[in-house]
């Protein structure tokens, strides 16, 4: 497993005197630390999860977004038990991401599995440059995404001021 920090430090919940300065110097966070130490609790007793990548973990008012490789997302989003051994870890709500990604994918990312439409960048007035994005269907109570949660998360990981808009408008 590839971890932010050492993979002794992570299964035995300790940070070598390396670890500690890389998080002093601000190289890596307290969240990165945490995410490795569950998930190397958790591939103690499954090997899936000992073969991923964590590139890094932030943390956002109690939501987690985990940076995973492509793959490994593909492995996570595959298996819903897998899926919810690794969201059981956390406090908050996880979000999976793929690591170094451009604005519009981790856009995609974030509304997984909804579809998004499109992702523009549109200039209000005053000159303010603004990202909408069209989800598919409509919005319903039921709508398993928390949209005000990823319009924040959007504007705090990459400083983006995002409009959420659904193709088929409320009536």
């Amino acid at each position: 497993m590839n971890l932010p920090i050492c993979n002794f430090d992570a299964k035995n919940l300790l940070l070598c005197p390396q670890c500690e300065k890389k998080v002093e110097d601000g190289k890596i966070t307290k969240a990165d630390v945490d995410a490795s130490m569950k998930l190397a609790q958790i591939a103690k007793t499954n090997p899936d999860i000992d073969k991923f990548t964590l590139h890094s973990c932030r943390e956002f008012d109690g939501n987690f977004v985990l940076s995973f490789s492509k793959e490994d997302i593909m492995i996570i989003r595959q298996s819903r038990t897998l899926y919810r051994l690794i969201q059981d870890q956390f406090q908050g709500k996880i979000w999976l991401v793929e690591a170094e990604e451009n604005d519009q994918k981790f856009i995609e990312d974030m509304f997984f599995p909804t579809k998004i439409l499109s992702i523009n960048n549109v200039w209000a007035p005053g000159g303010i440059q603004k990202t909408k994005a069209v989800v598919s269907g409509k919005w319903t109570p039921r709508f398993p995404i928390n949209t005000e949660t990823v319009i924040q998360i959007v504007k705090d990981a990459r400083n983006l001021d995002i409009e959420i808009e659904f193709e088929n408008k409320r009536r």
